[in-house]
């Protein structure tokens, strides 16, 4: 059985930083991409970031770039997001995500979804 457990949300105020973690298991961490995407009642989830398998290569939402910073961490499956510079609009639900494909970037073809932890951050 697959399990993605989030870590790490909370509330900040503008400009503050969070480390979000995930930890993988029942599959074999090392084979999967792995992201994380984020979602406010209403709309739909969108893609934050991703980092290939190895780690060797990431992907960033225009709207986090220079902010935020994934990593990941084979030898102990689990996965981060360092966020920096925080700002309101990223107050949202924040999903981890495990894929077979690093070049997934939309939601509906996700493989496995963690349940989510909660990032607010005040003005």
């Amino acid at each position: 059985q697959v399990q993605l457990v989030e870590s790490g949300g909370g509330l900040v105020q503008a400009g503050d930083s969070l480390r979000l973690s995930c930890a993988v298991s029942g599959r074999t961490f090392s084979n999967y991409a792995m992201g994380w995407f984020r979602q406010v009642p209403g709309k739909e989830r969108e893609i934050v970031a991703f980092v290939n398998a190895q780690g060797t290569d990431t992907y960033y939402a225009d709207s986090v770039k220079g902010r935020f910073t994934i990593s990941r961490d084979n030898a102990k499956n689990m996965v981060f997001l360092q966020m920096n510079s925080l700002k309101p609009e990223d107050t949202a639900v924040y999903y981890c995500a495990m894929d077979n494909s690093f070049l997934t970037r939309t939601p509906r073809a996700i493989d496995y979804w963690g349940q989510g932890t909660q990032v607010t951050v005040s003005s």
